[in-house]
């Protein structure tokens, strides 16, 4: 099981590196603090929509960007299973709205200095086990309702379900994310300036 856990040095470093800098681009957002994932729920502070929009967009570009260099390179698309992705999102959710964090950021927060991240870190290590162990019992069940497939195979992609170049997707995710960007401005300026205007 781990005879590949350290193959080589090289892969060790580029993840910690990376990790470094996603890290530390989290932090710089923002979205490292509490108050700030809590502003997102209440719809009053963007932030975590900002980055999460920004990342979708440039790691899409990224990825078909390095797929057209390498068109050998493998995409590790997960099955569409449209049940387990709703189940899997709700409890996603619920747990975050409840944590004030998600994974990532909580992991990020924990290196920023937030001790009150750590039972939800320990709850979602948790988690991750209680799954693995009852994965048998519904990669069967629950994971095959709703499941979409194409040619036979249910990890599908939008671009094979339309038979449409994946740059037309990015395009209209790249035009609905600045449109997205536009409206929440407009928003914030607003609700700058009606302090102001009320003196």
């Amino acid at each position: 099981m781990f005879e590949n856990f350290f193959a080589g040095w090289e892969p060790v470093l580029m993840g910690a590196g990376i990790g470094l800098v996603f890290g530390f681009l989290l932090q710089k957002a923002a979205v490292t603090r509490y108050q700030t994932i809590l502003g997102q729920f209440l719809f009053k502070d963007f932030t975590v929509l900002k980055v999460m929009l920004t990342a979708i967009v440039v790691g899409g570009i990224g990825i078909y960007a390095m797929r057209a260099m390498n068109p050998d390179m493998k995409m590790h698309i997960k099955n569409a299973a449209l049940l387990g992705n709703v189940v899997g999102g709700l409890i996603f959710g619920v747990g975050m709205a409840i944590l004030g964090y998600c994974p990532g950021t909580g992991t990020a927060a924990l290196g920023d200095g937030s001790r009150h991240v750590i039972p939800g870190l320990l709850g979602m290590i948790v988690g991750a086990g209680v799954y693995a162990e009852v994965y048998p019992f519904i990669k069967d069940g629950l994971l095959k309702i709703g499941v979409i497939t194409v040619d036979e195979t249910s990890k599908v992609s939008l671009p094979q379900l339309t038979h449409l170049s994946p740059w037309w997707f990015l395009a209209a995710l790249t035009v609905i994310a600045v449109v997205v960007f536009l409206i929440i401005e407009r928003a914030e300026r607003r609700s700058k300036a009606k302090p102001a205007d009320s003196v």
